[in-house]
């Protein structure tokens, strides 16, 4: 028997990525999935065991995507606080870009779905390894102080990607008056912001004060 094509698995998932932050582990049926992508419900179930499997991979899709523009920075030559610089504004433009699906994830685990809760439990810890290590190295090259490892650590995550989470949100929600709201975009989520609260942040964190 000839499988179906691929591109119906890529399709479903596409369809998946798409309603996921508004419907949720709960509210993301698979008849949802199938007519937005246009099939039968019938080639859902031909392509993925279960409602549940096709979560796990949407979710685990997500999360790569993430953490090889983490890994791209972390592996090129230079400096650990150059690396860490480049990792960390990886990071919060690809949040800026999918701030709905993460606050949709962090909302399904603390709601009990158990294939949120496993997603992070599985995923966490590999980035905050990540920028764990180049926070030791940094530390071992004497470019930063001896802090507590997730102090600085929660520092820096505070400083540069937390503000793009909070930002998405106050802009798409309108709690701020339309003047202040218009300098969201610019001071907070663009390119130019988020490099410059990682340079803050990093400094902050410095031995020395820079040259």
């Amino acid at each position: 028997m000839v499988r179906p094509s691929r591109q119906i698995d890529e399709a479903l998932l596409a369809s998946g990525a798409a309603l996921y932050p508004r419907l949720g582990c709960a509210g993301l049926s698979v008849r949802a999935v199938a007519a937005h992508a246009g099939v039968a419900p019938g080639m859902f179930h031909y392509h993925f065991e279960s409602k549940q499997d096709f979560l796990r991979q949407l979710l685990q899709r997500f999360y790569e995507d993430l953490f090889s523009q983490l890994e791209v920075p972390t592996a090129q030559p230079g400096a650990p606080l150059d690396r860490l610089h480049a990792a960390l504004c990886a990071m919060a433009r690809f949040l800026r870009q999918h701030a709905a699906e993460l606050r949709r994830v962090l909302a399904d685990a603390e709601a009990g779905e158990a294939v949120a809760r496993d997603f992070l439990r599985r995923n966490m810890p590999r980035h905050l390894r990540l920028l764990l290590g180049l926070l030791a190295e940094a530390e071992a090259a004497g470019q930063i102080g001896a802090q507590p490892p997730l102090l600085r650590m929660t520092f820096v995550l505070g400083a540069v990607v937390a503000p793009v989470l909070v930002g998405s949100v106050v802009q798409q929600a309108g709690f701020l008056p339309a003047p202040a709201r218009a300098q969201v975009a610019p001071q907070v989520l663009s390119d130019e912001a988020i490099a410059l609260r990682a340079e803050l942040a990093l400094r902050a964190l410095a031995a020395k004060g820079p040259a």
